[in-house]
This record gives C-alpha cells, sequence and structure tokens, in this order.
C-alpha cells in the first residue's frame, strides 16, 4: 500500500486549502458584487457588448448629476421668483392704499416700505446655490446686483429736479434702459446668459433668466421710485407723492404679471427636467439589469457554492487538527 509521508501530506494540505481559501474568496466578492469573477471566461474573451454598455452607463451617471443640478437650480430660482413675485403684490397694494388716504405718515411709512421691498428683491435675485449665482449669466462666481442704496444713490440723480409723477416714472425708466445708467452702475453679472443644460440624451433645459431681464429692471424701477418718493432732495409735494405711489401701485400690477410670466416659464423648464430624470432613470435600470445578465452572478448558486465550499473548509481544519495530534507516543498510550 501507498503512503505519503509527513512532510508531503503537510505541503497537500496546505495546497488544498489554499486552493479552497481562494475559492471561498472568489466566491464571497461575487456574492458581494453580483459579478462574477472570471468575465472574460463568461464573455469568451468579446468585451465589445460589455464596453458599450459601461459607455451607455457612465453617460447615464453624467447626465443624471447634471439633472439633479439643473433641478436645484431651476427650484432655487422658482423660489426666487416667487419672492419678488409676492414682494411686488405686497408693496402695489400698500401703495395703492396710501394713495387713498393722502397723509404725511402714509407717505413716509410708503417710503420705508418701498425700500425694504427693494432690498427683498435685490437679495432674492442675488441668490446662490452651492456657490453659483443664479441670475449672472455666466459670471456665477459674483452676485449680480448691487445694493439697494447704491441703486438709489444713482437713480436719485437721475431723477433730480423733476416734479411730476409722469417725468419722473419717465426718466426712471430711460435710466434703467440706458446701458450707461443702471446695467454700468448696478448690474454686475455677465452679459451672457448661462448654456442649456443637458439633462437627457434629448432634452436641453434653459435657465438663461438674468437680474437685468426687463420684467426684473420694471419691477426694481418702480419699487425704487417709490422708495425715493419721500427723499428730501427731491423735494416732492405731497399731492405729488399721492399721485406717484397710486401710479407706481398700478404699474406693479403689470410687472407682477411679468414676474408670473417667468415662474410659468420655470416650472415648465422643472417638469422638463422631472421628466428627463424618470428617463434617465429607466434608461439606467434597463442597462444594469442587461449588464446583470451579461456579467451577473446568481446569489443563490453562489450562496450555496460558498456553503459548500466552506464546509469542506472546515473539514479540511478538522483534519489538519486530527492529524496533529497523531504521534508515537499518543499511538503507545
Amino acid at each position: 500500500m501507498n503512503s505519503l509521508g509527513d512532510l508531503a501530506q503537510n505541503l497537500m494540505l496546505r495546497s488544498y486549502g489554499t486552493r479552497i481559501r481562494n475559492e471561498v474568496n472568489t466566491l464571497t466578492r461575487e456574492l458581494s458584487t453580483g459579478e462574477v469573477s472570471d468575465i472574460s471566461g463568461r464573455l469568451r474573451g468579446d468585451y465589445s457588448h460589455l464596453a458599450d454598455m459601461d459607455r451607455s452607463l457612465r453617460r447615464l451617471s453624467a447626465l443624471s448629476t447634471a439633472n439633479a443640478e439643473a433641478k436645484l437650480m431651476a427650484s432655487a430660482s422658482q423660489t426666487s421668483l416667487g419672492t419678488v413675485e409676492e414682494t411686488a403684490s405686497d408693496l402695489s397694494e400698500a401703495l395703492l392704499a396710501v394713495s387713498i388716504s393722502n397723509q404725511a405718515v402714509s407717505h413716509a411709512q410708503a417710503g420705508v416700505k418701498a425700500h425694504g421691498a427693494l432690498g427683498t428683491m435685490i437679495s432674492a435675485l442675488n441668490t446662490s446655490v452651492g456657490g453659483r449665482s443664479l441670475f449672472a449669466g455666466i459670471a456665477t462666481d459674483q452676485a449680480p446686483l448691487a445694493s439697494a442704496d447704491t441703486l438709489l444713490s444713482e437713480l436719485r440723480t437721475a431723477l433730480s429736479g423733476l416734479s411730476t409723477p409722469a417725468d419722473i416714472l419717465q426718466a426712471a425708466q430711460d435710466w434703467f434702459d440706458d446701458p450707461a445708467g443702471f446695467v454700468a452702475t448696478v448690474y454686475e453679472g455677465a452679459d451672457q446668459s448661462l448654456a442649456p443644460i443637458q439633462v437627457s440624451e434629448d432634452t436641453e433645459v434653459a435657465l438663461t433668466r438674468r437680474a437685468d431681464d426687463p420684467a426684473f429692471r420694471k419691477a426694481l424701477q418702480l419699487a425704487s421710485v417709490a422708495a425715493l418718493a419721500e427723499d428730501s432732495t427731491l423735494g416732492l409735494s405731497a399731492d405729488t407723492k399721492t399721485a406717484l405711489f397710486k401710479q407706481v401701485g398700478a404699474d406693479l400690477l403689470g410687472a407682477r404679471d411679468g414676474i408670473v410670466a417667468l415662474q410659468a416659464e420655470t416650472g415648465d423648464a422643472e417638469a422638463r427636467i422631472e421628466k428627463a430624470a424618470t428617463r434617465n432613470g429607466a434608461a439606467k435600470g434597463g442597462l444594469e439589469l442587461a449588464r446583470g445578465e451579461l456579467v451577473g452572478a446568481d446569489p443563490y448558486e453562489t450562496a450555496i457554492r460558498l456553503e459548500a465550499v466552506q464546509f469542506q473548509l472546515e473539514s479540511l481544519y478538522t483534519t489538519t487538527v486530527r492529524n496533529s495530534r497523531l504521534s508515537l507516543v499518543n499511538f503507545l498510550r
């Protein structure tokens, strides 16, 4: 009868143990990753289909990231627009109410409210998300508008010496439309809008509104005029202030409509972003399923194989321990 020497038997057991441990590691890795270890064997050396799937998945991952960023920007923009619209509506109601009372105290309160409303609008348009300004065009690293005090200081000069509501409102509009006026002294964003954002394979979303948009300029113009109505350097009479507040209050309703139109535009963008996200998710899920069928490891089968191999390893350890206890002394006992 042939037999192995102790050294040869020990080497054989070690080799067998190494092979089993390697198999345990392989099966454990397959169970945790969901992929077979021998991808080349599974694909018979043809990686072209798998490579195409992986490229598509990377593309979808990038689009999903862009989609999430666009969604965040659109949502924040909608919030800012809501603040501007609500502020314009509140100021309009307040000024129309003041125009009825025609009292000095009411005039002073209206001026304070208009100044506060102007600051609120500017703050909303200076909103940034993740360090990126929403309404500064491509100059996303800076706020698009200077402070309310800077705006009023510049506009005050343009209105100086005027005494009728019509002249004051016309001069204010001219200053806001003049490239050397509002744009040169108050608007600090870029003159180039952000490029459309690719949020899916077939969808681009444009979030291109800037703080110098005509709808924003109109609201800022009217709030500024109301804030300056009580300015002592203009020296307006009580009747002129009353008439000015009445006209500004009425005009703000029209300016509000412009902001509402921008809200609708942004809402449409939000809906398109959401639909694109759904399509991206469906495409990604389909590709991942197909990839799993191509190189995936069956979790049930892998678990059964792993359990069997672990049992073999435990049996090997038991046999090794028993063999290590054998000796001539123990045998003679």
